[in-house]
């Protein structure tokens, strides 16, 4: 706490201050302290002037102030200056501020200058012996030196912590990026290796499947196109997931490009027909202004209508009746599913569905910053989806029209 108080006093933004508490100080000895025997003439009170000058440009050049203090002082001395208490203080500050600021032979040059401005005022003076003055000399040249040097080896201490501490919350970034581009490569060979493969050899056994088949059977022939084209968009989908999950530079998207928003209407128009095929009655309505959502959003409302009539299927069974509506309102997007539960024998309304899909929904909406609600309602299931609107970008400033005279 009191090396950063004393690092921002000697700071060369508050160098007004400094010389401004200096300049009081040395006006308000004089003023209200010294005798009025002892007040500086005009040329003293223009060597004080000088002084105070040359403490303003102490933080830059710490040598060249130290010395101009010394020289000073000296002619104050040559000039027979009577009170010369402020010069002296302001020669020592000024080592102060030198021994803060640097190290090396500018040190000893500036202290031996100011101890010989004071060894010959000392020898000026019948009334000092000279062990008085090796001992005022060494009081007012080497107590700020020791000064100095501590409180600047304490500044330099303080900011060594600090980029210390900077490098490694560097390093711990590095570390975590490091962990993750790791943990993005292991689920990209997972995909790959894993599902991928299994999906591409569905995709390959449905088209053999789909060449053997005769001519008579075009039901499941239909049954067959819908199998492949469905394990085609999806392993289309899994190679540009892997491909996002292997570019760290992607990271930040959330797999948003894997969807054109301005195809978003298209992409849902698509879904609802392959639920369609699988023999689910939906009335859809959605929304053309959705192709003006950003990536990232357009990306979750499509994987929330593919994971709502998926989840319809298996808990409401094939033949449920589906209402869709995804529409982009005042308030932001909004989409509702719901089905009245009547799809057959195996048509079963759970107190609450299993497994991950509806906790995948839940947390894609709430990183958005959106709601999801989802639950029995009458005699099928509901879910309900609410992401905030796209924010407008900013109307750029009029630029001011130069006036004609």
């Amino acid at each position: 706490m009191l090396a950063s108080l004393i690092e921002r006093l000697f700071d060369r933004k508050l160098t007004p201050v400094r010389v401004s508490l200096l300049a009081a100080i040395a006006v308000g000895y004089l003023l209200l302290l010294a005798p009025p025997a002892e007040l500086p003439d005009p040329a003293g009170w223009a060597l004080l002037s000088g002084a105070l000058a040359a403490a303003w440009f102490s933080p830059r050049s710490p040598l060249a102030s130290a010395l101009t203090q010394s020289a000073m002082l000296a002619t104050g001395e040559l000039l027979g200056i009577d009170n010369m208490i402020p010069l002296k203080v302001l020669a020592s500050f000024a080592l102060l501020e030198l021994a803060m600021r640097r190290t090396g032979w500018a040190l000893p040059a500036a202290a031996t200058a100011l101890s010989g401005v004071y060894f010959l005022i000392g020898l000026t003076n019948p009334l000092r012996s000279p062990a008085e003055v090796v001992f005022q000399t060494a009081v007012v040249v080497v107590g700020p030196l020791v000064l100095g040097a501590y409180i600047g080896g304490m500044n330099v201490r303080a900011r060594q912590a600090e980029e210390r501490a900077a490098e490694q919350e560097r390093l711990r970034r590095t570390e975590s990026q490091m962990v993750r581009v790791a943990e993005r490569t292991a689920i990209a060979r997972e995909l790959h290796d894993l599902v991928a493969h299994h999906v591409a050899s569905i995709v390959l056994r449905t088209g053999v499947a789909r060449h053997l088949l005769g001519e008579g059977d075009e039901q499941m022939r239909q049954v067959l196109d819908d199998v492949h084209a469905t394990g085609s968009g999806a392993l289309t989908d899994l190679r540009r997931l892997v491909a996002v999950l292997r570019d760290p530079e992607a990271a930040d998207t959330a797999g948003g490009d894997l969807v054109d928003p301005a195809e978003l209407p298209a992409a849902v128009a698509a879904v609802v027909d392959r639920g369609r095929q699988v023999g689910l009655r939906i009335d859809a309505t959605v929304d053309p202004a959705l192709a003006g959502l950003d990536a990232v959003k357009a990306l979750a409302v499509l994987r929330l209508v593919q994971e709502g009539l998926a989840n319809v299927a298996k808990h409401a069974g094939s033949s449920a009746h589906v209402w869709l509506t995804a529409e982009l309102a005042g308030d932001g997007v909004r989409l509702d599913i719901a089905d009245d539960g009547d799809g057959g024998p195996s048509g079963t309304v759970p107190a609450q569905h299993s497994g991950h899909g509806l906790i995948g929904m839940r947390e894609r909406v709430e990183l958005l910053g959106g709601t999801l609600r989802a639950g029995p309602e009458g005699t099928g299931w509901a879910l309900s989806a609410r992401l905030p609107a796209p924010q407008p970008d900013p109307e750029p400033e009029p630029e001011p029209v130069a006036s004609v005279p």
